[in-house]
């Protein structure tokens, strides 16, 4: 079975599919001695595991229960804990704490809230023949149609992703004089390539990646802190207030946050034990679906997305319209390298970009952006998708001769339009497909995130304004290099 996650977690082409029924283990410790050779491993039928010693003796040996935690802690078998990760965060689970909910009361019921990206919505267009608000809408009407209370679209939570990565840009842009790590920085939205920079490259990659956190980690901060804690009295008229929702002051436990993502990596994502609350023992993400699984529910309950009726999107702010889907300049995977190259422009040397010009380079995923003035190029940027160009981007930082200020990186060829979890068409072929896919994706509407209504009332109201405490706490994580385990597995990058 071909793996789903992007080719960044492919770390081996070895067989090593783990049905769910199955324990996933490893020998917990051999006892090799010096000058005994090389120890050997006998496993039983009933798969438990011992030592064989010169003189023919075994011992059992302990055996370690890998969870979902630990996929992130792997050197080398994401693939195996494939069928864990759908499992656990699958389209099924969504049914059954939906099926849960209709056998309680209102009042005990936990609130569903399903945030939607909008690469998938672009998918879903194509495969329905909808344009996006359409899509949207209709969307909106399916998830409240079994037993959803509010969907919202991404697109609002990337605006805190786009500024957050602009200002942390310009922050260390002006450092590094005095650090020789500040720069260049590399985006952090993509799990798949985050997993691999930590478990392969930790100690030179980290201090390069940014800290912002992607759309749905900071979409999980807004359901789980802003959407359940704020008091509405104490708003006045027009504000970003939960005066909207039904159920007020909820903990997050209450809440079960699902997001619809083009991606499997960002099952990984939301598994990180950085987005957990230890208090309330409860992730900011629940559940990730992805594109795929809303087709199967969609099949599953024999509806036709394009025979529904239209429901109007929610929002996070009363003062936000919703009734149409919003998106940012600059590509199918986000527009960092857009928003932060116009801001830097703007903020670094006075300079207003009108047009961003890309030149490509070796292949068609490998871009280039430079802003220049009298001959002196003053910014570097570029985009790289894909794992082939990760690795020379990652060979360029070990030896010192990366030329780039920032760079936009991406694990899937052709960004997030061409996640593995967006639907396939059999009759079509996939460059096709993508280039419809593409088209619906740019025909919303634009916005800058600093113009967008209720961004800025909320750094204000929830974040107690830019650059504050909370704002960091809520907006930003870290990375940690992984040790790689002593395996014959292992593989040297």
């Amino acid at each position: 079975m071909a793996s789903l996650f992007s080719g960044a977690l492919q770390l081996t082409d070895l067989d090593d599919f783990i049905a769910p029924s199955q324990d996933c283990i490893k020998p917990m410790r051999v006892d090799k001695r010096p000058g005994s050779g090389v120890a050997k491993i006998h496993v039983e039928d009933d798969g438990s595991y011992f030592q064989v010693s010169q003189d023919g003796g075994t011992k059992k040996l302990e055996r370690a229960k890998i969870s979902l935690d630990d996929c992130l802690a792997c050197s080398g078998c994401v693939t195996s804990a494939e069928t864990v990760l759908i499992t656990q965060q699958s389209h099924e689970e969504l049914r059954k704490v939906l099926g849960a909910n209709k056998m309680v009361a209102p009042d005990q019921q936990r609130l569903v809230v399903i945030s939607v990206s909008p690469q998938s919505r672009a998918s879903l267009a194509v495969r329905f023949q909808l344009n996006p608000t359409d899509t949207a809408r209709k969307l909106t009407a399916f998830f409240k149609k079994i037993g959803a209370h509010y969907v919202f679209d991404t697109a609002f939570s990337r605006n805190f992703s786009l500024l957050e990565s602009q200002w942390e840009f310009v922050r260390r842009f002006r450092a590094q004089a005095d650090s020789k790590q500040a720069l260049p920085v590399l985006t952090s939205a993509c799990p798949g390539w985050i997993c691999y920079a930590e478990k392969t490259h930790g100690n030179v990659l980290l201090p390069y990646i940014s800290t912002a956190r992607s759309p749905q980690q900071v979409m999980g901060s807004l359901v789980k802190d802003f959407f359940s804690q704020q008091q509405p009295l104490l708003l006045g008229p027009g504000s970003c207030t939960t005066a909207v929702f039904s159920t007020q002051h909820l903990t997050p436990d209450k809440i079960y946050h699902v997001t619809v993502m083009p991606c499997y990596d960002k099952k990984l994502e939301a598994s990180r034990p950085d987005f957990f609350s230890q208090e309330h023992q409860t992730r900011d993400v629940d559940c990730v679906i992805t594109t795929g699984e809303v087709f199967k529910l969609l099949e599953e309950e024999g509806v036709s997305l394009s025979e529904l009726e239209s429901a109007p999107l929610d929002s996070l702010c009363s003062s936000v319209s919703a009734q149409e889907p919003t998106s940012h300049q600059g590509g199918g995977s986000g527009g960092y390298l857009e928003h932060v190259f116009r801001h830097a422009a703007q903020e670094l040397f006075g300079i207003h970009v009108t047009e961003v010009t890309y030149r490509p380079l070796r292949n068609k995923d490998l871009q280039e952006v430079t802003l220049e003035r009298e001959g002196q190029v003053l910014l570097h940027f570029a985009a790289a998708y894909g794992f082939r160009n990760i690795q020379n981007l990652v060979q360029k930082l070990k030896r010192g001769r990366c030329p780039y200020h920032y760079v936009e990186v991406m694990a899937c060829p052709a960004g997030c339009l061409n996640g593995g979890g967006q639907l396939k068409a059999p009759d079509m072929p996939g460059k096709e497909l993508l280039q419809q896919v593409e088209r619906l994706y740019s025909m919303v509407r634009t916005e800058a995130p600093e113009d967008v209504p209720g961004v800025q009332e909320l750094y204000g109201h929830w974040l107690q304004g830019e650059g504050s405490e909370q704002a960091s706490r809520l907006l930003h994580t870290s990375y940690h290099a992984v040790e790689k385990a002593g395996s014959s597995l292992s593989i040297r990058w």
